[in-house]
């Protein structure tokens, strides 16, 4: 009886939905074009972003990524393929996308650290005065500046302009927060604890990214996802699932193994030309 009433159990449980991809970059080439030529930025790119990933895209400079990172954000169109997000084709900016880029003297220096995490939320029409005043300091006490809401700009270090820029976009509460190599300009040190407060965050907020490096080590550290870019222009050479690395695996074997190999197929053409048996299951050729 026992049997029979647990086969009529699981013959009757319903089949699991899969994920619905929050992001679909469908066959995506882009160009720029110039008095004497057109210049091809990324060639028939497709890839796919579901939520809560830390999506990261990884290549040599000229490779697109920045470009592909910039079409997602709505600024420039696809010369061919297209971007969805939800389901619905993106063809201009907008608050359910926000940028973080390298730059983070971006803040108006008359604005205080709280007015600058607000001024996007007022601009926006999201929300009022006080309720996008309650949300500043929300996330700034998210990335530990609460005690700086009232300082300005020009008193910060890099690092915390970088953590009130990121305060910033996650107020607005975007469907996917994009980061074009935020912590470049950063020293060493510094650039290893913005690592470790956005993954601390990610664990408590569990926001989607899609983060733009030209670091094998960050994509690494930072990434549940990395797509490998070919040099210019940019086509995709791989996928690799990076799970289970953070920074504790930093200099360990497994980690340098996989940043040697991911290196290969980066910058070596035969390599990059047919499959190989790498010696790790989770890395999938696009050759």
């Amino acid at each position: 009886m026992n049997a029979l009433l647990q086969g009529h159990t699981v013959s009757n449980l319903a089949p699991v939905a899969p994920v619905r991809a929050l992001l679909e970059v469908d066959n995506v080439s882009l160009e720029y074009r110039t008095p004497q030529r057109v210049v091809r930025a990324t060639h028939q790119v497709s890839f796919a972003v579901d939520p809560a990933d830390r999506f990261v895209l990884l290549g040599p400079s000229g490779c697109g990524k920045s470009s592909l990172l910039k079409a997602v954000a709505g600024f420039i169109a696809p010369q061919a393929g297209e971007i969805r997000l939800d389901g619905r084709p993106v063809s201009q900016p907008g608050p359910d996308r926000i940028v973080v880029f390298q730059e983070f003297d971006q803040l108006p220096p008359w604005k205080t650290v709280k007015q600058n995490v607000m001024f996007p939320l007022l601009a926006s029409r999201t929300l009022g005065r006080k309720e996008a005043g309650e949300r500043a300091l929300h996330y700034l006490d998210k990335v530990g500046l609460a005690a700086f809401a009232d300082a300005y700009p020009h008193t910060l270090s890099g690092g915390m302009k970088a953590r009130v820029a990121i305060a910033r976009a996650l107020a607005m509460q975007p469907k996917i927060l994009l980061m074009d190599e935020p912590f470049a300009a950063l020293d060493a040190l510094t650039r290893r604890k913005m690592q470790e407060e956005l993954l601390a965050l990610w664990e408590e907020v569990r926001f989607t990214l899609l983060f733009v490096t030209h670091s094998i080590e960050e994509a690494l550290v930072v990434g549940n996802r990395i797509l490998l870019l070919s040099p210019h222009p940019g086509r995709v050479r791989a996928e690799v699932h990076s799970h289970q690395f953070d920074l504790h695996s930093l200099g360990g074997v497994a980690f340098q193994q996989t940043a040697q190999r991911i290196h290969r197929l980066l910058f070596d053409e035969e390599v990059a030309s047919v499959p190989l048996d790498l010696g790790f299951q989770d890395i999938r050729l696009s050759c």
